[in-house]
């Protein structure tokens, strides 16, 4: 009797570290976004990337996560992984830096709709035709926000939807890694990748001296994208996965907040429909997926069931 209790309690948890995991990283990318042209973007990813490595590696250091050594094969995805979030952090803080907050943040929620149209085609995964509806919906939804043609469209619109690719081929490439291989050390080595990406790139600017404004936008940038990897790892390990995932969308609300609060963006009326297609058809995906699991699960359940009858 006291099984779904606990089972609803650890979805309850999972559910606030999802926001909260969600509120971290979106308030990082706003400190990002009001440092604006003063740093060079660079210098703020070697910064940044510091702080979170090392935080990773001692996190990494506690939870064993070195005492496996990756193969040959899974080094070679954690190298294409890593050489995707290098592409998706350049891409997609370049855009943040030149358009509204929450138009940015609301073309990246298009992530588990591209994820689930990659998985069709490249590694032939069954897909149905209500998710293929869903997958054309959220396209749909992608075009009122940046509305090609129009004055709105321009090079950043081009930088947030190659943001969206690259953040697909990453995780794309993370559901090819073994399972047995710890989260931690795939998260640290695409993170030391994407701070020497940027440390190569700083060697032909000048990077900028730190006043007490930026240097307070740094620490929180920093210190959010660190709380924002704690709590990617702990949520991973409560509750299920069906019943947290679509919480990820909490993002766009804590954007559109910022947005409006710190740099009075009012979203045009066509970007909040599509933000709100986007929304609905990715909460559908991830509930489709779930039930397909449940089903799939039901089935492997029931010989075992039978052969256990019979025994």
């Amino acid at each position: 009797m006291t099984q779904p209790k606990t089972r609803l309690s650890e979805n309850a948890r999972g559910m606030l570290l999802m926001i909260g995991n969600m509120a971290a990283f979106t308030f990082s990318d706003a400190c990002v976004k009001a440092i604006g042209a003063a740093l060079p973007l660079s210098q703020i990813l070697v910064l940044r990337g510091l702080v979170a490595s090392l935080f990773i590696a001692w996190l990494a250091l506690r939870l064993g996560a070195f005492r496996h050594r990756p193969a040959p094969r899974d080094a070679a995805l954690m190298l294409l992984r890593g050489t995707a979030e290098c592409a998706s952090a350049y891409l997609f803080l370049t855009a943040l830096r030149n358009m509204p907050l929450a138009n940015a943040t609301a073309l990246l929620q298009m992530v588990p709709l591209t994820v689930t149209l990659g998985s069709a085609v490249f590694f032939g995964e069954p897909v149905g035709w209500r998710r293929w509806l869903a997958i054309a919906g959220g396209f749909c939804g992608m075009l009122l926000i940046v509305r090609p043609g129009t004055e709105g469209f321009n090079a950043f619109s081009v930088y947030a939807l190659l943001a969206v690719a690259a953040v697909t081929l990453r995780d794309l490439t993370t559901r090819r890694l073994s399972a047995a291989l710890p989260s931690m050390q795939v998260t640290l080595s695409s993170s030391v990748l994407v701070m020497l990406f940027a440390a190569a790139s700083s060697l032909s600017e000048d990077w900028q001296p730190l006043d007490a404004r930026l240097l307070a936008l740094m620490l929180g940038t920093s210190v959010l994208i660190v709380a924002g990897y704690t709590f990617s790892v702990m949520v991973m390990r409560i509750g299920e996965v069906g019943f947290i995932a679509p919480f990820r969308y909490t993002g766009l609300i804590w954007a559109l907040l910022l947005g409006l609060v710190v740099w009075g963006e009012l979203p045009q009326p066509t970007t909040l429909l599509g933000a709100a297609v986007i929304v609905a058809m990715g909460s559908f995906t991830l509930w489709r997926e779930r039930q397909l699991r449940r089903a799939g699960a039901r089935v492997q359940a029931t010989p075992a069931a039978a052969k256990t009858r019979r025994t």
